[in-house]
């Protein structure tokens, strides 16, 4: 009887396992998009100031009500 739970219980945990794997690349690759945006959308840190912004990140135009 233990042995057919231990068996049963393997089984289900291969897939429960493999997507919590998923979920956390996808939002591992997500954040650190995200994070890439914002970064290169804000003031530039010291010795950044002249670099180009990478052709790949979407500049994010401000508001002046909000500056």
């Amino acid at each position: 009887m233990n042995l057919m739970m231990v068996l049963l219980m393997q089984e289900t945990a291969v897939p429960y396992s493999l997507f919590l794997t998923i979920v956390g690349v996808v939002g591992f690759v997500a954040a650190v998009g995200l994070g890439s945006i914002a970064w290169y959308n804000s003031k530039r840190p010291a010795g950044w100031e002249d670099k180009e912004r990478p052709s790949v990140v979407p500049e994010i135009k401000k508001d002046k009500d909000n500056a």
